[in-house]
This record gives C-alpha cells, structure tokens and sequence, in this order.
C-alpha cells in the first residue's frame, strides 16, 4: 500500500507541472488548472512569480498581456493563449498559477462553543481565583468578503471599509449578502434583535470592531488576486485599525502545493506579521450523488498557518454527544501535500445572523428569512463559511483575555481545548470541536495547568491535542515516529515554543492522554477506517461506506477553475 501512495504521488508530481529541480535554468512550474484542457476560453487570469527572493519590479519587463493587480511578491495578468505559452517557457519566472476564482464559501451555537460562557467569566469561590468576562472589545477582525451591509446589530462597530473588487463597478454595503451573514456571527450583538426573534443571540464576540474588506462582486465570487490584496490589505493596516485576526470564509480548490500557491503565501505573510488567519475548509465533504469526498480541502485552508474550520452539525441541541461532522463540510488530506486538515470544527448548520437589506442571498432564497426587516433583519444559512465566523470571534475572546498570544499559541489554545470527535477522526475534525471555556484557560495560564486535571475518556472538555502539519503526520502517526506525550517540561516549552513547534507531530497533552491508545488509522480517518480493510488509507484505495457509495478522493466536479467552483455557504433546507 505504502508503495502505492509514494508512485501516486511521484505520478501526481509529473501530471500536475512540479519536477523535480534540477540544475541550469528551467522553465516555470505551472498549477494544474493552467494545464492542457483545463485552460478554457481566450482570455485567461493568471499569477506570476519570480523566482526565489527576486522582486515585482525586477521581472516587471518579462511579463505580457494586461497588469491586473500588483501584489506583494506576484503579479495578477490577464494572457492570450499566446501570452500564456510564452510565459510558461520563461525561464526567468519561477511559477505560474490561475488567479482562480474564489467564493463565499446562534442561541445553541453560543452555549455548544461556550462563548456566553466566556462573556459572563466567573465568580470564584467568595469572589476570589474567580475569571473576567471577556467579548472580544477591542480587538480588530478584518471580514475579508463580500461587505458588510448597516445592521442594527452591528451599531457603529465597522470601524473601516475598503472596496478590492478589481472587475466590478464599486458599490457600497454588500450586495450578495453573505459578509454581513459572517460578521453577525463573529460579533452581532443580541440587543437589537431581542424583540424580533431568540434565534439569534449574538455573535461569538459582540465586543470586537469590524473592518470591512470587501474582495467578492455582488454574485459572491471574486479572484484570488483579490483576495490576496484583501489579506495584505489587512496587514498593512494592522496596526491602524488594530487588526488581529483575519476570516476568510472563502476559497477555490487546490491546485498545486501550498508553498508555491500565491493565497496560502500570503496567508503565511499575514500569521508572520502575528496576524491569526482563519480559514474555511470547504464545503466539498460529499458529492452530488451524495458518496463520501476525501481530500476536498480548499485554498487557502491548505495553508499550514491558517487555522482550518470545518463544520459540525449540533442536531439543534446544547448536548455534545449528538454532534457529528456535517456532510457537507470538505476533509483532508489536503491535495498535493497530504497535510492534515481541518485544525479543528465548530458548529455551521442551520446559524442565524443577519441580514443585509436588498442584497442577493435573502432575496434568492426568501424561506430562510427568519425575522425583521430592513436593517434589522436575520436569516439562516449553512456551511464552513459559518463555522469560520464562529472561530473567529472565539479568537477574539481568547485574544481579548490574552493579548500577548501569538498566531501558534491562538491555534495551540484552541485544539487543546476542544473535544476530539472520533467519527471525524483527524481528517475530519481535526483537533476536534472547539470549546472556548477550555481554550480560555489555556490562553491565559499555558499548558501546565491543564495537567492537574485527569482527561478521561475521548468526550468531555479538553481532549488536549494539537497539531501543525505540512504533510508527513499521517505516515508519521502510521510508523509510530508522529506523536508526543507532553509532560510538565514538554508542555511549557510545546506552548512557549508553539510557532516554531516541529510540524507533522501530534502532541498530547498528558503522559497518559486516552488518544495515545487509538490505533492510527482509526485516529487519522475516524470512521472511514472501518470502511477498509488497511490499516494504511491511501490515494487510490477502492474504499465503500456501509451504504454501498464509493468514497470519492477530491471532487473532479467542480474543477474547471473558468466557473464559479465552489460555494462556502448554503441556506440550509428543512433536512440538515
């Protein structure tokens, strides 16, 4: 099987424009979608890179066709056929991708996150050891989406707008709807729908600023240029606007290896600048027919420094013992690297937020309105885009409480304390479900403290994994090298080291951590590792869920990068 999985991935190497490097000057590497016939129509948006340390303006004078965008280390061009042959044989660039295009992707969900929890603190025994609460004021999160329209609920707290849309006449607010959707969940505040509806009771953190940067049309699709843009945008005003954390509840699907992809670069410039980059993973975890889909993450959600969210159904109860991965929402490994992915899971199904006057989304969908009117309206959507928002305002509870907390420590806080779901396996939820309470104490004590209490069992707050992966753990954890028991002293070096920490390493906190003890292939896959006989799930593997479906690896459906590929969002139907 081994075998398999290492011809797979050489004939993957060769098929997708990645050989090997040899010496001498050579041609550009291209990103699959810019091969043979995926290529489609006469004109055609691409990104072009220098080679290694070499600036825009020092290649400025090789490139062709029309200057869309000029960014931090690339250059966004729109090509003839013609330009694009003569850039793919200039051996003076390094790489070529598609600027592909990208798309947008509360009552229980509070108390199953425990963000309520987090806003009220606690009061200790007589007052004292007692908590603060803490709902994100103060801190900055940069909606890198669609707009954000004037809600109620949102009052004053969108603290800056910039509009990115390169191929669209500007306009004002968010025209589709689905940005105005994200923030809600990230910070709306309840107060303003109080007397129209109890289906929506605040975002994760109803204290944050907003900043609003719009990078998506008003059909909710956009280019990847932009988006890039958007995201240096973000860090470039950091400090202005005192943006911490960035959500990108968007994505296109992955065509080539995370360190060449033009959106994952600058999602590692971003957590480099300490900014925390969350990400969604996808809506890509089923196909049209319904079979099961390995390997559907998305870009930038492959990036080994965004926090990757996918979705958990919570069946529409406060109890964690019915969750379960939602169908819907994309699982690793992720294409060409094989990383582990998501980094965790939050609830997505069926949230409530707001609504944006007059845009695309309510008026296309009408049955999920749920109540109110123009600026203070709320309807029901579903997806990892949802799941995203839910992060994100728990980052901003954790960075609210500690504001010393770097990028590692944020998404080393936030596994630690969530609850490993087995169905899932690592693949599927990665860390696990997110438990904000949990994350907090971490977040403001570190690891150490966490060790007095006894873990037990594989449900209960606090599983205590965390993980960074850029594409080894999986053969790792299979040949027993991929994980690490944290005593006292390894747990305070793991958190103080936690940007730099070793990738492709499971790290448990706890010597004697209950995950220790599940076999890998059951850790890794979860409940598709009963669907196979080997204990070494690869690419390739003819594998069937018990309901008779062929498990699916990546989805060749929604490929072809000249259409809308995918959507990080749904409205939810009376079924899910």
């Amino acid at each position: 099987m081994r075998r398999s999985f290492v011809f797979g991935a050489i004939l993957l190497c060769l098929l997708s424009g990645f050989p090997a490097r040899t010496s001498g000057q050579r041609a550009p590497t291209l990103s699959a979608d810019l091969l043979g016939p995926r290529v489609r129509g006469d004109r055609i948006r691409v990104i072009v890179q220098g080679p290694e340390a070499t600036t825009v303006s020092a290649i400025r004078g090789r490139l062709r066709g029309i200057v869309r965008r000029e960014l931090e280390s690339s250059v966004a061009l729109e090509v003839s056929r013609a330009e694009l042959d003569a850039l793919a044989a200039d051996s003076g660039l390094a790489h070529i991708s598609a600027d592909a295009t990208v798309s947008s992707d509360m009552a229980i969900t509070n108390q199953i996150t425990g963000a309520s929890a987090v806003w009220q603190g606690s009061g200790g025994l007589l007052g004292l050891l007692g908590t603060a609460g803490y709902d994100g004021t103060g801190i900055g999160v940069a909606v890198v989406d669609s707009g954000i329209s004037p809600h109620t609920a949102l009052g004053n707290r969108v603290i800056a707008r910039v509009n990115l849309v390169s191929w669209e006449p500007p306009s004002a607010g968010d025209p589709y709807g689905h940005g105005t959707h994200i923030a809600g969940i990230i910070g709306g505040s309840t107060t303003a729908a109080k007397f129209v509806t109890n289906a929506f009771a605040g975002g994760s953190a109803p204290g944050v600023r907003l900043i609003d940067v719009r990078v998506l049309g008003a059909n909710g699709t956009g280019y990847t240029s932009d988006v890039i843009a958007g995201i240096d945008w973000a860090v470039a005003h950091r400090a202005q606007y005192g943006i911490r954390i960035i959500n990108l509840s968007l994505g296109h699907p992955v065509s080539e290896p995370a360190a060449v992809d033009p959106l994952c670069q600058a999602v590692q410039r971003a957590a480099a600048a300490g900014v925390v980059v969350v990400a969604s993973a996808g809506n890509y975890g089923v196909t049209s027919t319904g079979a099961p889909v390995l390997g559907g993450i998305v870009s930038p959600g492959n990036s080994p420094y965004a926090i990757t969210v996918g979705a958990i159904d919570t069946a529409g109860t406060i109890d964690r013992s019915d969750d379960s991965v939602a169908a819907y929402s994309s699982r690793g490994p992720t294409a060409f690297d094989h990383a582990v992915k998501p980094d965790l899971v939050a609830p997505g199904t069926r949230l409530v937020s707001l609504e944006a006057r007059g845009s695309y989304l309510p008026a296309a969908y009408p049955n999920w309105h749920i109540a109110g009117n123009s600026t203070n309206a709320y309807f029901r959507l579903s997806g990892t885009s949802m799941a995203t928002a839910v992060v994100s305002g728990g980052v901003a509870l954790l960075l609210d409480a500690n504001p010393n907390l770097s990028p590692g420590q944020v998404k080393v806080a936030l596994q630690m304390g969530a609850t490993f779901v087995p169905d899932g396996g690592l693949i599927g939820a990665g860390a696990g479900s997110v438990n904000f309470p949990a994350s907090l104490k971490i977040a403001r004590g570190g690891l150490v403290p966490g060790l007095v209490n006894t873990l037990t069992g594989l449900v209960g707050p606090g599983t205590g994994a965390a993980f960074r992966d850029h594409g080894t753990l999986i053969d790792r954890l299979s040949n027993n090298t991929g994980m690490h028991l944290l005593g006292v002293v390894e747990s305070l070096v793991y958190w103080l080291q936690a940007d730099s920490a070793e990738p492709g390493v499971l790290n448990l906190l706890g010597l004697g951590n209950p995950l220790s003890q599940v076999a890998a292939n059951w850790l890794v896959y979860g409940q598709v590792a009963g669907w196979t006989s080997s204990n070494h799930v690869v690419w390739g593997d003819n594998i069937q869920s018990p309901s008779g479906q062929h498990v699916v690896w990546g989805d060749s459906e929604h490929t072809d990068s000249s259409h809308v590929v995918w959507g990080d969002s749904f409205p939810a139907d009376g079924g899910r």
